[in-house]
Formats: structure tokens, C-alpha cells, sequence
């Protein structure tokens, strides 16, 4: 079904555009970085539908479905933001169920979700499958840094800022040591997700 033409959608058709002429074939996964409550969840599930508008199979995912839990954060030292931006997420299991098995396509069942975060319990894995060429989006914090940068074949940054006191810190903590910018392959002006407008590297 075809979408309303918003100055959203047309920034959305333009880097899907961009996208499909790098990656055009295959299995494809494009990352949506951004801080706590920048839009990045919302801003994928569009995107998704932009994909699909096209023809294209997608799929989605977050990495919020993809924490540790609080008892194996434990084992990492006291609750600090440090301690969440180093331990708080499960990028092994993510490997091993979701990029790992996406990548093989053929016949090969992989899992969108994992780990329950309201729960703080694993969740029973649906195993999903899908043709030769797909695209998989995931939406979620700390995706550019830089053990997870080999994951991602386009990476779109949605540029915020994080939120004040003890709930950004994880967040000021990335963007100080990781240099998301750096590594995203759009940077993307979110604050007004009707009108939002893509910005150069080094554009603040």
C-alpha cells in the first residue's frame, strides 16, 4: 500500500533509496541508533513500512529485547550508568539468535526477540524465516559503538540529546567514548519527527 507522501516519509524513501542502491540484493540489516526517547523505535517501524511500500520482506527488531537480566547485570558490579552501557545488553545472544542466523538466509530460523525487559525473564524463542532478500531493522541504544559496528550494513543516527541527570548517563557515557557520528552512515535531526531532516557528519 502506498504511503501519504510527508516531508517523514519522503526523508524515509530517500535513505531507503540509498540504502537499496548499496544493498540491493541479499539479506540487508540497517541499525537506527539514537539516545533514550530520541524516536529511534518509531522511526524504524517507519522506515519498515517505507521498505514495504517497495516490495521488499522486512523484519524488526530492538535491542531493548535483548538485555541482560538484572541478576546477570549483577554479577557485574554495582547498578551504575558504566555498569549498563558495559553489561546492560546481551550482544552474544543477539549474535548467536538474530544477526547470525539472518545472515545464512536459506532455510535458517532466527529470533526477533529474546529477553523480556518488563519481565526480567528470557522469552520463549519464535523462530522466523524469510526469502533471500529481506531487510532486518533494529532499532536500539549504544548501536553504533564499536563492537557492534561490524553488525550493521547501514546505520542511521537520530540526532538528540540525552536526557538530564542519572536517566542520559548511560547515554552521555556512549556518546563520549563511542563517537557514534563517526561510524553512523546517516545522521538524521529527529526533534520534530513530522519534518525530520537529514544533517552533514559534522553538522551539531
Amino acid at each position: 500500500m502506498e504511503l501519504v507522501s510527508t516531508p517523514r516519509v519522503r526523508l524515509l524513501r530517500d535513505l531507503a533509496t540509498e540504502i537499496a542502491h548499496d544493498h540491493g540484493r541479499g539479506r540487508v540489516i540497517v541499525a537506527v541508533d539514537g539516545v533514550e526517547r530520541s524516536g529511534k523505535t518509531a522511526f524504524a517501524d517507519d522506515l519498515g513500512a517505507v521498505f514495504a511500500e517497495r516490495g521488499h520482506a522486512v523484519f524488526r527488531a530492538s535491542l531493548e529485547f535483548f538485555h541482560r537480566s538484572r541478576a546477570e547485570q549483577d554479577a557485574f558490579g554495582p547498578d551504575t550508568p558504566e555498569r549498563y552501557y558495559g553489561y546492560g545488553f546481551d550482544y552474544s545472544l543477539l549474535r548467536r539468535v538474530l544477526i547470525g542466523p539472518f545472515r545464512l538466509s536459506g532455510s535458517t530460523g532466527f529470533v526477533t526477540r529474546a529477553f523480556d525487559p518488563a519481565r526480567d525473564a528470557r522469552m520463549v524463542p519464535k523462530w522466523e524465516t524469510g526469502p533471500a532478500d529481506a531487510v532486518l531493522i533494529v532499532d536500539g541504544r549504544f548501536a553504533n559503538r564499536p563492537e557492534l559496528r561490524d553488525l550493521w550494513d547501514y546505520s542511521i543516527l537520530l540526532d538528540a540529546e540525552p536526557a538530564e541527570g542519572v536517566a542520559g548517563a548511560p547515554d552521555r557515557r556512549y556518546l563520549s567514548i563511542a563517537n557514534p557520528r563517526s561510524a553512523a552512515s546517516a545522521i538524521v535531526d529527529n526533534h520534530e519527527p513530522s519534518a525530520p531532516r537529514r544533517l552533514l557528519a559534522d553538522a551539531s
